[in-house]
């Protein structure tokens, strides 16, 4: 690897063993696999250099964003080398005539929206580790968050990409404008793609003015199954609320002992309802909305002023952290299923933890049928495990027995890979494995990921 590293000078590199095991893990749990180095690319021309000698030396390279993945996407291969793309951090131009902004891939999305709101417009992706993660790592997942409700997900945001492929060549997939149709839409195959087909360099956003207003409702249920009847119901009245979040009893105690709010012991769920536009408007939708939550038994309640509403949301993203003081370890999943059939799935899922003895803690963007399913277990325990692992498989057989799907934002990566071939059958995973070979045929970029 000292090789490899001699021969790129003016990179930035790095084989101190401090490093490697910095960059040897992200946030799925997956167990390390330390590189054999770390490059910091400050320019597209440096990741150029960086995977011709990668290609030629057949070095496998493992594209690295923030690290707050869930399916172990960026976490490396033996005698690999991880290209952080940390340094790659500026925001490039804001047109503000087009609606649109140019980012380099380590910008931080929490960041951008920072940057964009100042002028009045808006970029709704976001993931609950906005914070940290970085808008390279959201296209390689393809990442939703909340708002992706009423906004969608960050695919519907990309408009152009410049990226790197495998053997060094610069592409730029996508258009500029607001439509365009000229052959196949590539930037939309690399959105989602986990870093195996490109490097991106850079990436063009869509963004949208901010809307005037914001109403955010807290709504607590004393029965699970009325929560899920809530979000269908409130679907099937035709307000599309640009969130709403769920949370049931286990994850709402672990989070009043991490981050106290003050929320009664005794409820089994709530949900957290934003509505915005229009102030007349969505103070009516408003209204609708917590009568529906209310005819279901819900105790509902308004965010009173900005800090309020702050700290709803500090509660919403202190979710993933409090876990960990349930338990040392967590199996974190994220199923989708129809809207009308979130009751159906949560009463299973309680079903499943109660027949089993395994603790499921769950979570999500209910609004849009996005589950995620945590199962509690000490890894140390290797019964406990691998009791847990065999429900997963059961789990996901009942999501897509709903019509629904076994990965809704954290991708595939590592942690799902044995389970692709239950969705996707094996002449479309033979389809998707040809892209990778036509990008990729030395199969150096992120390998062992999506496929088993």
């Amino acid at each position: 690897m000292n090789t490899f590293i001699d021969a790129l000078p003016g990179i930035k590199a790095s084989t101190a063993p401090e490093d490697l095991i910095c960059y040897g893990f992200d946030a799925s749990g997956v167990d390390n696999h330390l590189p054999s180095a770390v490059l910091w690319p400050e320019t597209p021309e440096q990741i150029i250099r960086i995977m011709k000698c990668a290609y030629e030396n057949e070095v496998p390279v493992i594209p690295r964003g923030a690290g707050t993945g869930m399916s172990g996407g960026s976490v490396p291969l033996k005698g690999s080398a991880v290209l952080s793309m940390e340094r790659m951090n500026r925001i490039i131009g804001l047109d503000t005539d087009n609606l649109t902004v140019l980012v380099e891939p380590g910008v931080i999305n929490g960041t951008l929206q920072r940057e964009v709101e100042q002028q009045g417009l808006f970029y709704p992706p976001d993931p609950a580790s906005m914070h940290f993660c970085t808008i390279g790592g959201n296209v390689a997942e393809n990442a939703g968050g909340p708002r992706a409700l009423k906004y969608g997900v960050t695919r519907d945001y990309v408009m152009e990409i410049e990226a790197v492929l495998p053997g060094g060549e610069l592409i730029t997939a996508g258009v500029k404008t607001q439509k365009g149709v000229v052959g196949y839409d590539l930037a939309r195959l690399l959105v989602g793609s986990e870093g195996t087909l490109a490097v991106a360099t850079k990436i063009r956003l869509k963004l949208i003015p901010l809307p005037d207003d914001v109403v955010t409702l807290l709504c607590l249920f004393d029965s699970l199954e009325h929560s899920g009847k809530a979000v269908s119901q409130i679907i099937s009245s035709r307000i599309v609320p640009r969130t709403i979040e769920f949370m049931d009893r286990e994850t709402i105690h672990a989070v009043e002992q991490f981050h106290p709010l003050g929320l009664p012991s005794t409820i089994e769920a709530l949900l957290l309802i934003e509505i915005d536009g229009h102030p007349e408007a969505i103070k009516k939708e408003a209204d609708k909305v917590a009568d529906i939550c209310m005819k279901l038994g819900a105790d509902v309640s308004m965010a009173e002023d900005e800090e309020a509403r702050n700290r709803l949301w500090e509660c919403r993203r202190a979710v993933s952290p409090a876990l960990y003081h349930l338990s040392p370890t967590k199996i974190n999943e994220d199923i989708v299923v129809p809207r009308n059939r979130i009751p159906h799935m949560l009463s299973s899922l309680k079903k499943i933890s109660e027949e089993s003895g395994i603790k499921i803690v769950t979570f999500g963007h209910a609004g849009d049928g996005n589950i995620h399913v945590n199962l509690m277990v000490d890894k140390a325990d290797e019964e406990e495990y691998r009791k847990a692992e065999s429900l997963v498989r059961e789990i996901f057989t009942i999501a897509l027995a709903l019509g629904g799907t076994i990965s809704g934002e954290h991708g595939i990566g590592i942690t799902k890979a044995p389970y692709i071939g239950m969705e996707i059958k094996s002449r479309e995973l033979g389809l998707m494995r040809g892209i990778k070979n036509l990008f990729d045929p030395k199969n150096i970029l992120n390998p062992g990921k999506i496929f088993p």
